[in-house]
């Protein structure tokens, strides 16, 4: 009889967890692969059960070496891929499903990595949870990226030509624009709407007193602005920084795996329908600059580009300046009036922006612009008559 120390006995019990986990995932992989009739997303399904058994393989070798039993596979023959859910979400849904299980089993993992004190195994656990990152995002382009296959004269062009397309049709340079749009459309709606309250609730508690109005409301368009400013910095920032980050992973792994790095930029280009010959070449191509092959790796694994990252600064010159723009609004009436025909003339104003506000959001939306228009003065005209009737009521307390 085997003779453990409680700690070896936890540790077995994990690493036999985790291998139970990518048995199956590999059975999982496998059923899917061998029921789907697409070329190209079975033989992603089928790498990816290919590194699951891997990582089973790994975590048994370490089982044995820590003198464990041999593992026994405990779940069904085809895995998760029978479950009522999938057969009758689909196929889309057993794959969303899949990149959920994947994220699960990263942030799993990434706990074990706290936990776990046993070297041998944190290095299996730290090349394991690249490897599922990598899956989760090859599951995220077959849900979300799966583009219709390219004709046959359409094949036959030059594979540069289609790169060519490709990086086109994911240049940043559109994405930036409605970077800063966005973020001023929502700066005018966040300090539009903001002010549009604090000035019908003051207006409502002090009937129209432009005095208590205009304190009210030049405060607030002020700490509005720099709130807005200052979250759109740090979000930009944020999100370049995080971006780096990434980056610099994947020059480790590219440091570390040249070759699975190259199939793994090829099977990108592949699921959105370049022929497999042709993808190999592209990247063997691209590979022979390794800045180039970082590049368009990191595009694809990333969804994005450097260009394609918000400046900081104008992130938040923008969000802060449109904020004050929008919150000014509502405010104006009350330097010329006073009672209850600014009150008046400060809701029309502002119902009048509320509508303009929601046309202009039509420009990086789908929606028509009547309709954007339209409910966004619906909800200032709720939010005005709502906080109008609080400062009523707080008015009358106060009395």
């Amino acid at each position: 009889m085997k003779v453990r120390t409680p700690r070896v006995r936890k540790l077995l019990a994990a690493l036999e967890s985790n291998w139970q986990t990518e048995m199956t995932g590999h059975h999982t992989y496998l059923a899917l692969a061998r029921e789907d009739a697409d070329p190209i997303r079975k033989r992603t399904l089928e790498h990816m059960a290919e590194s699951e058994a891997e990582h089973a393989a790994a975590w048994a070798g370490r089982i044995a070496e820590l003198g464990g039993d041999a593992p026994r596979y405990k779940g069904k023959p085809n895995g998760d891929a029978d479950s009522l859910a999938n057969r009758l979400g689909g196929k889309r849904m057993a794959l969303r499903r899949l990149e959920i299980d994947e994220s699960r089993a990263i942030a799993h993992y990434g706990q074990q990595l706290k936990e776990l004190e046993d070297e041998p195994s944190l290095a299996i656990l730290r090349r394991v949870i690249d490897e599922e990152r990598e899956h989760y995002i090859e599951l995220g382009t077959l849900v979300r990226e799966h583009y219709p296959r390219r004709q046959a004269e359409a094949a036959a062009a030059s594979p540069q030509a289609l790169l060519s397309e490709l990086l086109a049709r994911r240049s940043g340079s559109g994405r930036q624009a409605a970077g800063w749009i966005g973020d001023a459309i929502y700066g005018v709606n966040d300090g539009l709407g903001a002010i549009f309250g604090i000035v019908s609730g003051v207006s409502g508690a002090t009937v129209g007193n432009s005095h208590y109005v205009l304190l009210a409301g030049i405060a607030g368009m002020i700490a509005s602005a720099l709130s807005m400013g200052s979250g759109a910095y740090l979000a930009a920032k944020s999100e370049r920084e995080i971006y780096e980050a990434e980056v610099e992973r994947e020059r480790e792994t590219i440091e570390m795996n040249a070759p699975e790095s190259r199939e793994l930029l090829s099977l990108y280009y592949q699921v959105k329908g370049l022929p497999e010959d042709d993808a190999d070449r592209v990247v063997d191509h691209i590979a022979r600059d390794k800045k180039q092959f970082l590049r368009a790796l990191s595009a694809e694994r990333l969804n994005s580009t450097e260009d394609a990252l918000p400046n900081p600064a104008t992130s938040a010159v923008s969000g802060a300046i449109s904020t004050a723009v929008g919150a000014f609004v509502p405010i104006i009436p009350f330097f010329f009036m006073r009672g209850y025909e600014a009150i008046i003339v400060s809701a029309v104003v502002s119902l009048l922006a509320h509508f303009a506000v929601g046309a202009a959001k039509s420009l990086i939306t789908v929606r028509s612009w009547w309709a954007s228009g339209f409910e966004m003065t619906l909800v200032g005209a709720v939010e005005g008559v709502v906080t109008y009737v609080i400062g009523i009521g707080l008015g009358h307390i106060g009395a």
